[in-house]
This record gives C-alpha cells, sequence and structure tokens, in this order.
C-alpha cells in the first residue's frame, strides 16, 4: 500500500491579528450586532508522498499538486514530498494513501517568534550610534613578516550586521579591513582582525556601520604568546535571523550605499502586484447554500477594510429586496413573505449588490454553494486578511538586484544569482545576502576576492518573490506563489482558499511551457504549480528575462531553491508522452557542467562537510521530476546561459534509524544559517569557475578513435577538456549548425559513437565552453583549419 507521511502541520503564523479580531469582536458585540469574524483560510499540510516507480511520481506531478524539490529513494520506496490542502489530502487518503504525523505547527511558530525577538533586539541595539572598544592594537613579526592584530567590541556586536571596519595609514596610503566576528558557544565575544602590513602603522581606527568609532595607538605584542593562528584574513557569517523581502531589500542597499565605488543597486521596471488584497468576506451559510462572497473594489489597505455589508430583516410584511449604498457601508434590506420571514436567497443578494453597490463592492459564487439556500440577516465587515506591519508596505514592490563588481560597464562576464523564487524558502535569500556580503568586505583584504570582483560583473537578486514572501512570513508560511490572484470573479475566488491563489513563478517561463505541452506545471489557478493565464504573465518573471537581456555578458546563473541539497542543470522539462525532454545539451557542454559541478560541489562541502549527494547531481528530469516552463530553461536555452539550480537543505542523516531526515523549508535557524554558510560557499565556488572560463585562452583539441565493427568501423572523439564535437559526414565543410556529438545515454558521460558502414569523410572541429575553436577554425573567416579523416570500407 502507498504510505503518506505527514511531517509538518501549517498554519498561519502567530501575529498580532488574533488579538485584533478579538478587541474587534467585542466592540461589535457590544453594538449588538453579529458580525461574520475574518473566513479562515483553507489549512495545508507538508507530506511525504510514497510511491512505486517515476511513472507513479509523473501522474502526481500532472495532477497539479504543490510539489516539493524533494524527491527520495529510500528502503525501495521513492518519496517526494508535498504541500497538501485538508481537501487534497482527503482526496489522497480515498486512493488509499496512509498519513503518519512526524512533527507539530508549534516548530514553525517558535521559529517566527525567536525571529521576531531577534528583529527587535536588533532595532533596540541599532537605534543610535554604538560604543566601541579596542581591547588590543598589536603589531609581531614572525617568520620574517608582520603581523597587524586588532580585538575590539561593540555593545552592539551581537548582530550580525553590525560590521565593524579597521584603518589605518601605512607609508602614507590609507588602508582597511573589515574584522570578523567572534562568538563561542553562541556568546559573542569580540571582533578581530589578523594581517601582515608591510610597515608598522602609528594608530589604528576602528568605526562601525552603526555610527560607533574610536582609536588606539598599536603597540608591540608582549606576554604570553602570538595573539591567533596565522590563518588568511577572510570574514564571513553575516546573518543572524531570517529576513523577510524588505529587510534584504534594505541589506543591499546599504551595501551598495557603503562601498560605492564596488556595487550598485539595479531597479527592475516592472513592479509586482504588491503585498496587498482586496478585502473579502462571506454572507451566510455554505451550510445551506446560502453563502456568497462579497468583495471590495479597493485595495484593503485603500479603503477596502472598511466596508461594512448590513443585510436586515425589516418589519414590514411583504416587502422588496432593496440595496442602498452610504459610504462605505451598502445596506440590504432582504425581502419578506406575507408572513414576514426573510426569503432572499443567496444569489438574489448576489445580483442586488452588483447592480447597486458595484462601484464599492463585488458579489461572486462562494466555494462549494449554490447560492439557492435563503440568506440569514447579519452584518459582514469585510477584511484584506493581511498581517504584516506596517513597515510592510502594500504597495507595488520595485524588485532590486544589486551589481557587484570594479567595473561594471558589460566589459566583463556576467554572472547572475536569485533567489526566492518560492516565497517559503527562507534560507535563500541568506544565501545571497551572506555572499555578497563577502563579496564587499574581502575585497580589500582578501586576494582571492579581489580577483573575483575586479574580473567579473556579479548581478545578485536575494528576493524574486517579494511579495509572497511578504505573504510567507506573516500570513501562510507555505506560501510557494506570487501574490497576483487569478481565480477572481470564480468561486475560487472565495477568501477561505486565499492560500491557494498566485502564480508559480519557476513555471511562468516560455521555453518547455505547460503551453507547449510540457509536464510538470498546471493551468488551475488554485494549482501549487500554475503556470499563470500564459507564458511570462508576472512581472517577476519578466523582471528576470529584462535582467539578462539588458546584460548579454551574463553567461552563469544559479538559481537558488530550497530544500533538499540537489545541484541539477538543464533541460528541466519534458513531455509526459515518451517522456521527451527539451534538448539535451551536447557532451561537450554536459561535460563542462559536471566538471563546474565538482569545484562548486567541493566548495559546499568545505563549510561543514555536507556532500550533495551524487542522485541528487545533474540534469533535472534525471533526479527529480519535470518542471515546465522554468527560469533556468529559459535562460539556458534562449539566453546561452549555463544556467544551475541550487536547492539547499540537504537531507541530515540518522544515525539512530539508518535514515536521512528532510530538513524542511523553515528549519530551526541554527540549521538554516549553516545551509546559508555552505551555500554561500557553493555560489562563490560557481564564481570562481566563471572567472576560470574567461580566462581560459587554451583552444581544446580532438581525435578521432575507430574500430573495427562488422560492418565497418564504430567512430568516437576524444577531447583534451569539454568541449562540443561538431561534424560532418559526407565530406563537407563543418559548421555551427552542423551535427554535434552527444551523450550516450542518461547519465552517461562518454560520448555518442558513430557507425561507419561505407567509405566517407569526416569532418570535425571542437569547441570549448569558452567559445575557444580547435586550432583557430571558423567557417566564415578561417575555413581550411578543420580536421579531417578518410575512412575507406573495402
Amino acid at each position: 500500500m502507498r504510505k503518506l507521511r505527514v511531517f509538518s502541520k501549517i498554519f498561519a503564523p502567530i501575529c498580532v491579528s488574533a488579538l485584533l479580531l478579538t478587541g474587534f469582536n467585542g466592540s461589535l458585540a457590544a453594538a449588538s450586532t453579529v458580525v461574520n469574524p475574518p473566513i479562515a483560510e483553507e489549512k495545508a499540510t507538508l507530506v511525504t508522498i510514497y510511491l512505486k516507480d517515476k511513472k507513479s511520481l509523473d501522474k502526481l506531478v500532472n495532477e497539479g499538486f504543490d510539489l516539493v524539490e524533494h524527491v527520495h529513494e529510500q528502503n525501495g520506496k521513492l518519496e517526494i514530498d508535498a504541500v497538501v490542502t485538508d481537501r487534497e489530502l482527503q482526496q489522497l487518503k480515498e486512493k488509499g494513501y496512509q498519513v503518519e504525523t512526524v512533527t507539530t505547527q508549534e516548530q514553525v511558530q517558535n521559529i517566527l517568534i525567536q525571529r521576531q525577538q531577534k528583529v527587535e533586539e536588533e532595532a533596540k541595539l541599532t537605534a543610535a550610534a554604538d560604543e566601541i572598544k579596542i581591547l588590543r592594537a598589536n603589531y609581531f613579526e614572525s617568520q620574517k613578516e608582520t603581523f597587524l592584530y586588532i580585538e575590539a567590541k561593540s555593545n552592539a556586536g551581537t548582530v550580525a550586521s553590525v560590521i565593524l571596519n579597521a584603518s589605518w595609514k601605512e607609508k602614507g596610503t590609507s588602508q582597511t579591513a573589515t574584522l570578523q566576528k567572534v562568538e563561542d558557544a553562541g556568546a559573542y565575544l569580540y571582533h578581530s582582525l589578523l594581517i601582515p602590513v608591510e610597515k608598522v602603522p602609528n594608530e589604528v581606527t576602528v568605526t562601525s556601520n552603526q555610527g560607533g568609532k574610536t582609536a588606539k595607538k598599536v603597540t608591540e605584542w608582549v606576554g604570553g604568546g602570538k595573539p591567533d593562528k596565522r590563518n588568511k584574513h577572510y570574514v564571513s557569517d553575516f546573518v543572524d535571523h531570517y529576513m523577510n523581502p524588505t529587510e534584504v531589500t534594505d541589506r543591499i542597499e546599504a551595501l551598495a550605499k557603503e562601498f560605492p565605488k564596488l556595487a550598485e543597486v539595479v531597479e527592475m521596471p516592472n513592479k509586482t502586484n504588491g503585498y496587498r488584497r482586496k478585502a473579502q468576506n462571506i454572507a451566510g451559510k455554505k451550510e445551506n447554500h446560502s453563502s456568497i462572497v462579497i468583495s471590495s473594489k479597493a485595495w484593503g489597505h485603500e479603503g477596502g477594510n472598511d466596508v461594512m455589508i448590513e443585510l436586515a430583516k425589516p418589519s414590514e410584511k411583504g416587502a422588496p429586496l432593496k440595496v442602498t449604498v452610504d459610504g462605505s457601508k451598502v445596506n440590504v434590506s432582504l425581502a419578506t413573505d406575507e408572513s414576514g420571514q426573510a426569503i432572499s436567497t443567496g444569489n438574489q443578494v448576489k445580483e442586488a449588490i452588483n447592480q447597486t453597490a458595484g462601484s464599492l463592492v463585488t458579489a461572486s459564487k462562494a466555494y462549494q454553494s449554490t447560492g439557492n439556500g435563503v440568506i440569514a440577516p447579519q452584518t459582514v465587515k469585510l477584511t484584506d486578511s493581511l498581517n504584516a506591519p506596517a513597515t510592510v508596505s502594500r504597495d507595488p514592490f520595485a524588485m532590486k538586484a544589486l551589481r557587484i563588481g570594479k567595473q561594471r560597464d558589460g566589459s566583463k562576464l556576467g554572472v547572475l544569482a536569485y533567489s526566492q523564487e518560492h516565497a517559503r524558502e527562507w534560507v535563500t535569500p541568506l544565501v545571497s545576502v551572506e555572499t555578497a556580503e563577502r563579496l564587499l568586505r574581502n575585497y580589500a583584504t582578501d586576494k582571492g576576492t579581489r580577483n573575483l570582483v575586479d574580473n567579473l560583473d556579479i548581478f545578485i537578486v536575494p528576493t524574486v518573490n517579494p511579495d509572497g514572501g511578504h505573504y510567507s512570513f506573516y500570513d501562510y508560511n507555505m506560501q510557494r506563489k506570487n501574490m497576483t490572484n487569478y481565480c477572481e470573479g470564480t468561486e475560487y475566488g472565495d477568501p477561505s482558499i486565499r492560500n491557494s491563489w498566485g502564480v508559480d513563478l519557476n513555471r511562468n517561463h516560455e521555453i518547455g511551457s505547460v503551453y507547449d505541452g510540457y509536464s510538470g506545471a498546471s493551468t488551475s489557478c488554485t494549482s501549487g504549480s500554475f503556470a499563470g493565464p500564459e507564458e511570462v504573465s508576472e512581472p517577476e518573471a519578466k523582471n528576470l528575462i529584462w535582467l539578462a537581456d539588458q546584460n548579454a555578458n551574463i553567461k552563469f546563473a544559479m538559481n537558488i531553491h530550497s530544500y533538499g541539497g540537489y545541484f541539477m542543470w538543464p533541460p528541466g522539462a519534458y513531455k509526459a508522452e515518451g517522456r521527451e525532454t527539451l534538448p539535451r545539451p551536447t557532451a561537450g557542454q554536459e561535460a563542462y557542467f559536471w566538471a563546474a559541478s565538482n569545484t562548486i560541489l567541493d566548495e559546499i562541502k568545505n563549510h561543514r562537510g555536507t556532500v550533495i549527494l551524487p542522485s541528487r547531481t545533474g540534469p533535472v528530469p534525471d533526479v527529480l521530476y519535470s518542471a515546465a516552463g522554468n527560469s533556468a530553461d529559459a535562460l539556458w536555452y534562449k539566453k546561452g546561459i549555463y544556467a544551475w539550480d541550487f536547492e539547499v537543505g540537504a537531507d541530515l542523516y540518522d544515525a539512530a534509524t539508518g535514515k536521512w531526515q528532510p530538513v524542511g523549508f523553515q528549519p530551526e535557524f541554527k540549521e538554516g544559517h549553516e545551509e546559508a554558510m555552505e551555500f554561500s560557499n557553493g555560489l562563490i565556488g560557481m564564481l570562481k569557475v566563471a572567472n576560470d572560463y574567461q580566462k581560459d585562452k587554451k583552444a581544446p583539441a580532438s581525435k578521432l578513435v575507430k574500430k573495427k565493427a562488422t560492418n565497418g568501423f564504430e567512430v568516437e572523439f576524444t577531447t583534451s577538456e569539454p568541449a562540443t564535437v561538431y561534424y560532418t559526414l559526407d565530406g563537407s565543410r563543418p559548421t555551427f549548425q552542423s551535427p554535434t556529438i552527444n551523450l550516450r545515454g542518461i547519465r552517461e558521460t562518454d560520448g555518442e559513437k558513430l557507425s561507419i558502414t561505407r567509405s566517407t569523410v569526416i569532418n570535425w572541429f571542437s569547441m570549448d565552453a569558452s567559445g575557444n575553436i580547435e586550432k583557430n577554425y571558423h567557417p566564415d573567416t578561417n575555413p581550411k583549419k578543420y580536421n579531417s579523416e578518410v575512412i575507406k570500407i573495402k
């Protein structure tokens, strides 16, 4: 029997809305008025579904469930995680799945409480300029080198965003360096710096980005030994809590302001829908099919939340149904029969409201209600049900990228990193922020970092889905999609299923989309993988493509997701019939994807030993499932960008049970922090790959190897490095339109063999990932330098 395991129940986060609701009901009760409370949203649960094979998985994908990027084979069964509503969970049970609860909703609530405590602590500590004390400012000589050592302490030092910088004069030239925060067992000790200098400065000044500043004379180190071991000075660890999209955006803007010579903010042209919704509520009851949905025409924060609908029974008998509007109040006088009983149905009230109060509100069909039942007198207060504080704007959001580089004019190779396409993936923006901080704060002291920033044009988009991100933090932590509501006006516009609205931004792109017949997305507005009403309908998706269009120098991209610990690349989609994927990369391109993974995955492992499993490394369809219309495919096939996908949050091995345990989207911050650190390592590893790519000026070499076969020869090509081989078999000159050598099969690393059964001339050339062509051959400008070999068959 198939088995389904529940490992987290998901509810709206703890927030002040509960208090507001209590006070609201109390005040209305005092007025002797029965008011419908805000409609409770449909709950959802994170589950593990056990399947027997890939065919079963494909079926589940095409049914439109909100599938998590986490597929695992364990104990002979295929496991796929999914977020399902109570309704969908019941459907799964009816199909024979078993349910096992593993954890409860208190975990996410506690994480949000801890996050809020950290936010409030930071606000308190950074409200004014901090006080800095320099504990030590020493120099010493060791192994014929002179070192400067600084220890300083800030009274706001527990906050990761509090940065201490040291400055001094060395041979008349100003020098700067960022100090590393030192902690032990979670307690802040101090910040420190150990760095070689050519000449000992007289004095050092330590300043804080919070305004604190102090100076101290440098003295020779004496006493009990050397102050620290001789390590290269490299600072890291700049995140200490989950950050919402507003915080993340503020952070990159602050970095651009602090490092104007190395960074700038790029504002993208298409603003999002905004963290906003129409105010709604349900009048009537679903139990007797009288219910209807009433929605404001104005956004909730722009007046919709002030709208009141009063359905009253007049005292007279035989009264007609009547609707009047008084400011933001809609008065509905229900029709009565000859005995004085109210007789108006939900549908009749709906039509009357739309006819008379259409400029203020819209009435529509409620989910699973005919509207034919008689509606009872009641007062309905509309609400947008949004719980974020006022610090989160309800206006359309201007998406921003942080552009980092010594030269940001398009002359250097461009690299794009973007995160939080899916709102609930809270760790992913931390990866982006941590990476940006490391690049800018290590520039002055670390040669490797300086090499990257000087030679690359780096674009970091920390939150692709800001609206959904805010909704995930404050309203529904399992939000995947953005907040654009394409269910409006249908029965699925019912506020009880508002957590199912939105577009999956990683299914909204035009390459391999569901509208082209590819699997892994849905056209239903409530589906977790809803692709939108059409390809690239969403401003968030438009912005990503705009960034690539505006910056043709971008040749590498990393899409940062969670969870499961994957490292993937195109193709990302296939048609279910025959499992026909988008065109596979050539053998040379595939070899380059694999070669790059060695560098990137090694960097991830260096933090705490996390190994991205071989079974979770490779093209998307080979290790996960089809994802129609994903952004990496759009960048690879449309723009020729080497595009990868991270899935941070590798499973943790439980030695006691011998099983790999998933970490989920929002693990305790201690685990989320470690994920951010290790995948920031990986992102910097990709920058190293990109830097090597642009420095590669060496052309590949290739060789034809033939082996005798029954009817002729089998021919294959070897290359000195990952390179694509273009060839012809009719003696004609090879071009970039000629056939290429592809892989022999899925998950294989060798190029295909050609079967030659009659005498011919094989002409070919190879080109590596950096565009270097063997023998400097080019079909147009250097047309004679291709390789050629005659194959004779008697």
